[in-house]
């Protein structure tokens, strides 16, 4: 089983928003193989509290454009580590130390990489605002 073609879409779509808000290391897994209840999940991270809460409002801006709404949507209170689920994608925006905290790429490292557009990969982490 793969991810579907509207998550593979709905991830490009949510990639291009987190990138364009600046998020850091953009990356995408196809978890169908390993999960019923969601077909990808996108992960992304951002240095401060109010950065990571301006690539929410933009993902969320854009996956509703695009139809989407979530069902779900944790960690707004903190503003470290928000999740939106849109069911067929599940969306990880988290501070730059939850991120290497928790390590959601050696959880997922053994589902394949959905390939992302250039431009919605996202600036390394520690990249300076030029």
């Amino acid at each position: 089983m793969t991810a579907t073609d509207r998550a593979v879409e709905l991830v490009n779509i949510a990639a291009e928003a987190a990138a364009d808000k600046l998020a850091q290391e953009i990356i995408a897994y196809d978890v169908s193989d390993q999960l019923i209840i969601t077909d990808a999940f996108l992960l992304c991270s951002a240095p401060n509290d109010r950065q990571v809460r301006s690539i929410v409002d933009e993902v969320e801006e854009r996956l509703r454009e695009a139809g989407a709404k979530p069902v779900r949507r944790e960690g707004e209170r903190d503003g470290r580590w928000i999740l939106l689920d849109y069911t067929e994608i599940i969306v990880h925006i988290q501070h730059e130390e939850e991120r290497g905290h928790y390590g959601l790429e050696r959880l997922w490292k053994d589902c394949p990489e959905i390939a992302l557009p250039d431009r919605a990969k996202g600036r390394p982490r520690g990249a300076d605002d030029v």
